[in-house]
């Protein structure tokens, strides 16, 4: 117990000091001045069966206080509930940007839904308007009023940036949002640390798909969204594209940009994680087996050595669990204050992080039993078992 728990207080101070500051919330979009013409902007919104969040996003969109032009282009992706004929009603009611609801049709071979509905929504947004930029942006995140003008200010500063991504600040309101959604953003930020994302020329590449403004010439450049249509972890995949191709991309958290879906019960979160845990490891039982030994590890043995040491009277293992167990809830704790959320649940993470575990695990499950990664009435296969594996 004595060497497993030393390991993992040397894996938390390599974290605090080496895994990019990953755990401070100061990357916020960078400095902006505004452009002496505001370019065109196509704001591209997949939508599926989002008829009860609609009400509260899509008006921050069609109210959005942009100097240039810009227009909106709902693409409902084959809903059941109403979606576009809602989007319409709204549109009517608010007034604002203008908006174009569409439908692709079921996804061709190969693609994901969300990724079919993106790519006609471009297209449309091609043969219609001479945008320079295209915001992508999920239906249920809702946008400050000024959201557009300060994303297209950020992108166009200085060198300029192909893809500027705010992770929108998730809903917090119910007892078990509080104890999972906060340590699903500080999750995403241990393993693409946006300080890293950042950097010119890095090889760390990520975006968060509820919003994403990319340069038109970039996407095109980068193949997007073709070259990753059967990505399930889509704005990772996007990123990617675009660094490969010579593109610079900027991350970081939101101030304007919220999402307004609600997450009642564990359930609902506990499918949003294992949807696409299992994607995340590639499908490969080996990584799965190293991710869950290193939670373990890192996350739920300096409690357990805290406990041990207790009942046993052990006070080394004890102390280094403690030291453990300290540095982890103080990385956490900003992610918190970010959240608006009480501090004393910094100490709780080991327990979040078993949550994490078990969510992941789950999802390689349902994999292995054909389920693959479901969402919204679908499942998608691994890349490589798809059928239009040619040009993955």
């Amino acid at each position: 117990m004595t060497w497993i728990t030393a390991v993992s207080l040397a894996a938390w101070l390599w974290l605090l000091l080496g895994q990019g500051f990953f755990w401070r919330t100061d990357v916020r979009l960078p400095r902006r001045t505004p452009p002496g013409r505001w370019p065109q902007v196509a704001i591209v919104v997949p939508a599926r069966d989002e008829a009860a969040v609609l009400p509260a996003s899509l008006p921050s969109l069609l109210a959005q206080d942009y100097p240039g032009r810009a227009e909106i282009f709902l693409v409902d992706d084959g809903s059941t509930d109403g979606t576009a004929a809602l989007a319409r009603e709204l549109a009517d009611r608010h007034g604002g940007l203008p908006l174009t609801v569409t439908s692709p049709g079921e996804p061709e071979p190969g693609w994901t839904g969300k990724l079919w509905a993106v790519r006609h929504g471009m297209a449309l947004a091609r043969a219609r308007t001479d945008a320079a930029y295209l915001l992508l942006t999920d239906a249920d995140i809702a946008h400050g009023p000024d959201s557009l003008r300060e994303l297209v200010a950020a992108a166009g500063t200085g060198p300029g940036l192909d893809v500027v991504s705010q992770m929108a600040r998730l809903r917090v309101a119910t007892f078990w949002e509080r104890l999972v959604v906060p340590a699903f953003v500080y999750f995403f930020a241990q393993l693409y640390p946006f300080r890293w994302c950042n950097r010119p020329g890095g090889r760390t590449a990520a975006a968060a798909g509820g919003c994403v403004l990319i340069r038109r010439e970039a996407a095109e450049r980068a193949g997007v969204p073709a070259a990753i249509r059967q990505a399930v972890i889509d704005d990772v995949a996007l990123a990617r594209a675009v660094r490969r191709s010579g593109g610079r991309i900027w991350l970081g958290l939101a101030e304007r940009v919220e999402s307004v879906r609600p997450y009642p019960g564990l359930g609902p979160l506990w499918r949003m994680v294992s949807r696409s845990a299992y994607a995340q490891l590639l499908h490969n039982p080996l990584l799965l087996a190293g991710t869950v030994a290193g939670l373990a590890v890192v996350y739920l043995v300096p409690p357990a050595a805290v406990v041990a040491g207790a009942v046993t009277g052990a006070a080394l293992p004890a102390a280094l669990g403690a030291a453990a167990w300290a540095v982890m809830a103080g990385t956490y704790g900003p992610m918190l204050r970010y959240y608006r959320q009480p501090l004393w649940l910094a100490p709780l993470l080991p327990v979040t992080a078993l949550l994490y575990l078990l969510m992941t695990v789950d999802s390689a499950v349902q994999h292995h039993r054909g389920r693959g990664a479901a969402w919204k009435g679908r499942t998608y296969a691994r890349p490589e078992a798809a059928p239009d594996r040619s040009a993955s």
